[in-house]
């Protein structure tokens, strides 16, 4: 931990709350980011999600979860007299980082998950959320062999490739200088509701945020300092918004292995 703090501090020290200040006059509130208008164009990236590959199952996840608590293959879930096994539905779904699970497992396209089920990929006028496939859930809960998106992250795998196209579509490529903003929701004990956790420091030099132990999370935003584009990865949501030429988004929506889509209604 004091490593990677250290590495951390070295090629992304922190930056002057202030720098958020644009963002914030153009957004409003970036609680859970600073959420852009297209500038011009604006694309959504959507986070990663796998499938187990022996294929979908019938039991979810929450009725897994129920079968082994019935029968002491785990223990209930309770903190300070609560329990918290009845206050909800195991989803399946996390928040936070991510990354591929592992042998037995491949990445499940949002597109391919579509036409299986019959739902769009994000129901018109709706944001990637919670809300999308609801053919899919049973009583809010997934299929065991599917791990959904993380809620407020990109996954690693994402990040590593946006950021790379990144690179390629900034005039100063790996040493393009840009500022990280972090949502106080995703600093835990660090969190700062008053004053913007922001860092500066170089494209190429990005892999760092993604592991930044303050947080266990990717960037709420990250733009370049000329302002030519701009990416935001809400807390509440499964993908992040990029915004910027037209160029960066047509990468984007043509890339091999990022996943990305157009909203009209939220561009």
């Amino acid at each position: 931990m004091p490593e990677e703090s250290n590495l951390l501090s070295g090629l992304w020290p922190l930056a002057p709350s202030a720098a958020t200040g644009w963002l914030r006059e153009l957004c409003g509130d970036g609680l859970t980011g600073f959420m852009p208008p297209a500038m011009p164009d604006a694309v959504w990236v959507l986070n990663a999600m796998y499938e187990h590959e022996q294929g979908p199952t019938d039991v979810s996840h929450h009725e897994y979860r129920q079968a082994c608590l019935a029968d002491g293959r785990i223990q209930p879930d309770v903190v300070a007299g609560i329990d918290f096994e009845s206050a909800g539905v195991v989803t399946g779904g996390d928040l936070g980082r991510a990354e591929h699970p592992g042998p037995g497992w491949r990445r499940l396209r949002w597109a391919e998950l579509a036409h299986r089920a019959g739902d769009p990929v994000v129901p018109d006028g709706l944001l990637p959320s919670h809300g999308c496939f609801p053919s899919v859930k049973r009583e809010g809960s997934w299929p065991l062999g599917v791990l959904p998106p993380t809620e407020g992250s990109l996954d690693r795998e994402t990040w590593n490739r946006l950021t790379g196209i990144l690179t390629k579509h900034s005039p100063a490529g790996t040493d393009t200088r840009c500022l990280a903003y972090y949502s106080p929701l995703t600093l835990g004990k660090e969190a700062d509701f008053d004053n913007a956790h922001v860092r500066t420091g170089l494209l190429g030099d990005a892999g760092v945020l993604y592991d930044n132990p303050e947080a266990h999370f990717s960037p709420s935003n990250l733009w370049a300092e000329d302002r030519s584009w701009v990416l935001c990865t809400d807390y509440d949501l499964w993908a992040t918004k990029v915004v910027g030429p037209p160029a960066l988004m047509e990468a984007l929506l043509n890339d091999s292995e990022i996943e990305a889509v157009r909203l009209a209604w939220a561009s």
